[in-house]
C-alpha cells in the first residue's frame, strides 16, 4: 500500500506527497498532461521535442544541469502518446534544489534560437539512428497508421514525418508551450524523505506565483470500430522476416485493461507462454516471438510480433501463430496457467515499487487519469480476473477483423 497526501494550489497544480523516511534522498516528478496525441497532425514529434527543449535553459537559470549535480542530483524525462514525464533526484536536504529548477522552467523556457537548433538537430539525429537506419526502426511508424485511421495514435512520439521537426519555428515553440506547460496541466509528486508540510510550503513558494494559464480541453476523435483485416507488406534490409499483429483493445481504465494484459502474457510473456513454448522451442518457426499490450490511456493495442527462422515464410509464421490463437479461443486457459501469469503480473509490480522514483511515477500517472489510488488498487484487479473473463476478454479481441498485420519482409543489400 503506497501512501500518501495530497493538496492543490490555486494556480490548479495537484501536489502529492509520498513519505518515506527509511530513505536519504528525495524524487520530483512532474508529468505534464502532454504526449503525442494532443498534436496537429501537420505538426507532430513536438511533445518529443520537447523533452529535450526543457533541459536547454529556463527564464532565469542558464543551465539545468549544473545546478542539479553540485548539489549531488540526477535527472531524467521520457514522452508517450499520452504523457510527457520528468524526475529528478536529490538528497533530501537539498530538496528545494528540485523546486527551484522545475519551477523556473513551468514560468517559461529561455526561448533561445540556438538552443532550438541545437535539440532541433538531436531530434533529426534520433529520428534517423532509432527509426530510419535502424532493422525493423520503422515498424512502428508503419504499423500505427495502419491500425488507427482516425486517432492521434496513428503516429509514434517521434513525430509522423521528420520534416515536422525541421520546420519547426519559434512560434510554433511558444505555442506549444504556452498551451500545455501549465500549473493546472500539471502533477507534481514529491517522495522520499520529506515532509508533507515542508512540501506545501515549498510548493506554494516557488510554484504558487505561476500563472495557471488557460484549460486544456482535450477533444480527440475516437478510433472506430475496425470492421475487416488490414494489411501492409514492407521489404527492407533487415536480417529476418518480421511479423507484426495488432489487435484493438480497450482503454487504460476499462475494467477489461487487465484482462487484456493476462491475455498477452498467456499467449506471449517470456519462455513459458505458448507462443514461445511452441513456435520457438519446439517447431523452430520464429527466433523470438511475443505478445504485449501498447498501455495506452485510450484505446489501445494488443501486439503480437515475431521474427522467422530462414526458411519459413511470413503466410508460415502467421497460419502458426493463429493455429495457437484459435485453440486458446476454443479451450480457453486452466486454472494453473491463468495463476502462473496473475503471480508474474502482481510480482512485476511490486518490484517495480520497490524503487522510491517508479513509485512517484506510477501515482503520478494513476492521477492524471483522474484516479492516483490505481497504484493500490491494481494488483486486486489482477488477482480477481477469472478463466470465463479472460475468456471473454480474448474472444472480444482476438478477431481477425481486429487485426491490422505488417509483414516486414528480408530482402538483400
Amino acid at each position: 500500500m503506497i501512501h500518501y497526501e495530497n493538496f492543490e494550489l490555486s494556480n490548479g497544480l495537484h501536489v502529492f506527497v509520498h513519505e518515506d523516511s527509511n530513505t536519504q534522498i528525495a524524487v520530483v516528478n512532474i508529468l505534464y498532461n502532454v504526449g503525442s496525441r494532443d498534436e496537429s497532425e501537420s505538426k507532430t514529434g513536438f511533445a518529443h521535442l520537447f523533452e529535450h527543449l526543457m533541459f536547454g535553459g529556463s527564464a532565469n537559470i542558464a543551465s539545468y544541469d549544473e545546478p542539479l549535480q553540485k548539489v549531488g542530483g540526477e535527472n531524467n524525462a521520457f514522452t508517450t502518446p499520452d504523457i510527457t514525464n520528468y524526475y529528478l533526484t536529490v538528497p533530501a536536504n537539498n530538496l528545494e534544489t528540485g523546486f527551484w529548477l522545475e519551477s523556473d522552467r513551468m514560468i517559461s523556457l529561455s526561448f533561445d534560437a540556438a538552443v532550438l537548433e541545437v535539440q532541433r538537430n538531436v531530434v533529426i539525429e534520433e529520428f534517423k539512428q532509432r527509426y530510419l537506419n535502424q532493422p525493423y526502426g520503422d515498424a512502428w511508424l508503419k504499423l500505427r497508421p495502419l491500425a488507427y485511421k482516425t486517432h492521434t495514435y496513428k503516429w509514434a512520439t517521434i513525430g509522423k514525418d521528420i520534416s515536422h521537426i525541421q520546420h519547426a519555428t519559434m512560434e510554433d515553440v511558444k505555442d506549444f508551450f504556452y498551451r500545455f506547460y501549465t500549473p493546472q496541466n500539471a502533477i507534481l509528486v514529491v517522495a522520499g524523505n520529506v515532509k508533507t508540510g515542508e512540501v506545501e510550503k515549498l510548493a506554494k513558494k516557488w510554484f504558487g506565483p505561476i500563472p495557471s494559464g488557460e484549460k486544456y480541453m482535450r477533444k480527440l476523435q475516437p478510433e472506430p470500430p475496425q470492421e475487416g483485416k488490414r494489411t501492409l507488406m514492407h521489404e527492407a534490409v533487415v536480417p529476418l522476416d518480421s511479423i507484426y499483429m495488432a489487435y484493438h483493445m480497450c482503454d487504460r481504465l476499462d475494467d477489461a485493461y487487465y484482462t487484456s494484459d493476462l491475455v498477452s502474457d498467456i499467449l506471449g510473456r517470456g519462455k513459458s507462454s505458448r507462443l514461445y513454448d511452441r513456435l520457438v522451442k519446439s517447431e523452430k518457426l520464429f527466433s523470438s516471438v511475443e505478445a504485449y499490450i501498447t498501455g495506452s490511456f485510450d484505446p489501445g493495442l494488443l501486439v503480437i510480433h515475431g521474427n522467422l527462422n530462414p526458411g519459413f515464410s511470413l503466410e508460415d509464421g502467421e497460419e502458426a501463430i493463429q493455429n495457437i490463437v484459435s485453440e486458446f479461443l476454443s479451450k480457453g486457459t486452466q486454472n494453473e496457467e491463468l495463476e502462473k501469469v496473475k503471480n508474474q503480473a502482481e510480482s512485476a509490480l511490486i518490484f517495480s515499487e520497490v524503487e522510491l522514483l517508479n513509485k512517484a511515477i506510477n501515482l503520478a500517472v494513476g492521477a492524471v487519469m483522474g484516479n492516483p489510488d490505481l497504484i493500490n488498487e491494481e494488483p486486486e484487479k489482477i488477482r480477481s480476473i477469472s478463466e470465463d473473463q479472460l475468456l471473454h476478454t480474448a474472444k472480444k479481441i482476438l478477431q481477425p477483423s481486429n487485426c491490422s498485420v505488417l509483414y516486414y519482409k528480408s530482402k538483400s543489400a
